[in-house]
């Protein structure tokens, strides 16, 4: 009985601390949007979510701690594990090259739905900039087992080095790509993940081999 009454009381306490953090994080998106990273602090997104200063330090240990879970709530939510689930069994490193233009527009897609606004009005935010260098060195990691096992399987381009692939894949799913097709040139999200995955294969596989 009393195993079960500390469960529950645990289970109360997760989904307070929950609750508490996403209220943090609501306030804190709706102040960035309001008036920019730079010039919002942490009492006033405190105030704004209703709880202490000390309360926003100890779950998310500074203003960049905050930004960085939005961040990557946005971009590595649920679009994402889809996207990345539709890997998790493939073999052939060509269907995995070709699909990796999904991963990217499921990031871009949340990323313009969830951070749009944000991103707008702190676009010289030293704070997003950081995190944007962090987060597309991370980008650049999650890409290299795909390029390794197109090599493996001997099905890349030929005089291309492992190096010069995976920069590659790093560039053609970079936001600006995404960017300027979609939003500056109307592309349609499906049309950009069809083009994507097209010129992915073309940049890096062997003629010669079977595609997709």
């Amino acid at each position: 009985m009393r195993k079960t009454s500390r469960a529950y009381v645990s289970d109360v306490r997760s989904q307070a601390a929950d609750a508490t953090k996403a209220r943090v994080l609501r306030a804190a998106k709706t102040l960035f949007v309001g008036g920019g990273i730079d010039r919002v602090t942490i009492a006033q997104i405190a105030k704004k979510a209703g709880v202490s200063a000390s309360t926003v330090f100890a779950l998310y240990k500074s203003k960049e701690g905050i930004l960085r879970e939005l961040i990557k709530s946005a971009l590595f939510g649920r679009g994402f594990q889809v996207a990345i689930a539709r890997l998790k069994d493939e073999t052939d490193s060509l269907r995995l090259i070709a699909l990796t233009a999904n991963v990217a527009r499921a990031i871009y897609e949340a990323e313009s739905s969830e951070l749009g606004l944000i991103r707008g009005v702190s676009a010289f935010s030293p704070d997003l900039r950081n995190l944007e260098k962090e987060l597309e060195e991370l980008r650049f990691k999650m890409q290299k087992e795909r390029v390794e096992l197109l090599f493996e399987q001997q099905k890349q381009l030929k005089g291309l080095t492992l190096e010069e692939a995976r920069r590659i894949l790093w560039m053609y799913t970079s936001r600006d790509i995404y960017r300027l097709l979609v939003h500056e040139a109307g592309w349609t999200p499906d049309r950009y993940e069809e083009w994507l995955s097209e010129t992915l294969l073309r940049a890096l596989a062997a003629p010669a081999v079977k595609r997709r």
